[in-house]
């Protein structure tokens, strides 16, 4: 059902100041992004991507660590079933201008985003 692990998240307040500190101070290389700051993936050398989300749904923390985000294929069959399971939503929908997410807390209250890429247009 799961293909692989799309991308690793880190929620941001100031998305300026967070480009500066992962592109300048950390030298990475800025990959697909939002103009308006909401969204910044950095893809990594050696595979994966680091992804930045602007919101006040979610609030940065250091104890709290980053979001894995599992890759699906059906987005909305996965959450009718997971929702007639009982499983939790933090977020029911997100849409950013690539992919649309939703995030679900596992049995420990744990944040995973389920993650679908938009269709790209032949």
């Amino acid at each position: 059902m799961f293909d692989k692990v799309a991308f690793t998240l880190y929620p941001v307040t100031d998305s300026a100041r967070a480009r500066a500190f992962y592109g300048t101070t950390l030298g990475l290389k800025m990959g697909s992004a939002s103009p308006d700051g909401v969204w910044t993936e950095y893809d990594l050398p050696g595979g994966g991507c680091l992804a930045l989300f602007a919101t006040k749904d979610i609030e940065p923390s250091a104890t709290a660590g980053g979001s894995v985000a599992l890759e699906v294929e059906d987005l909305d069959t996965l959450n009718t079933r997971l929702a007639s399971e009982g499983v939790r939503y933090k977020a029911p929908m997100i849409h950013s201008p690539v992919c649309r997410m939703s995030v679900i807390l596992d049995s420990e209250g744990n944040a995973l985003i389920l993650h679908e890429l938009k269709r790209k247009k032949p």
